[in-house]
């Protein structure tokens, strides 16, 4: 899909804030409140916008020891990738999971209150899960950039 210079400043704006009404967005953007509606809803039918979410604190949630956990695979047959993949849909403390190219086969982002929460998650629940051979943990040490916001 191609962008006009409205929709990107559209999409930019929507994704600074999505709780901005038509109206407030129809101001910045110098159209009508009728125009920025069915901009939006060209969007979300072909799939660009693909939902609306509330982002929150990780400080205020208890949710701030962050780590990558590099997870290696015992084998790279088929069977063991998906049911990996199944598997870790389930650990809510993943946030984010990548298969990779590299030493590895995925890396993981795990958000959990601190060092003992996090044992107890490898304890309790990734190290239980089939066909891993390795994992490689790394902590934060300070937040450099964190967006989710993409510019076209």
């Amino acid at each position: 899909m191609t962008f006009d210079e409205i929709d990107k400043k559209l999409l930019l704006f929507l994704q600074e804030d999505a709780k901005q009404t038509t109206k407030e967005l129809s101001y910045k953007l110098g159209l009508s409140v009728t125009a920025v509606y069915e901009r939006i809803k060209k969007l979300e039918n072909n799939g660009v916008i693909s939902k609306y979410v509330a982002i929150l604190d990780r400080h205020k949630i208890n949710r701030d020891f962050i780590i990558l956990c590099h997870v290696k695979l015992s084998q790279h047959k088929k069977e063991y990738v998906l049911q990996f993949e199944r598997e870790v849909m389930n650990l809510q403390e993943v946030t984010e999971c990548f298969h990779v190219s590299g030493d590895y086969d995925y890396i993981l982002k795990i958000g959990v209150k601190d060092m003992t929460d996090y044992r107890n998650f490898m304890l309790t629940k990734l190290t239980t899960l089939q066909h891993i051979a390795s994992t490689h943990s790394s902590f934060m040490i300070s937040e450099v950039k964190n967006t989710t916001a993409i510019v076209l």
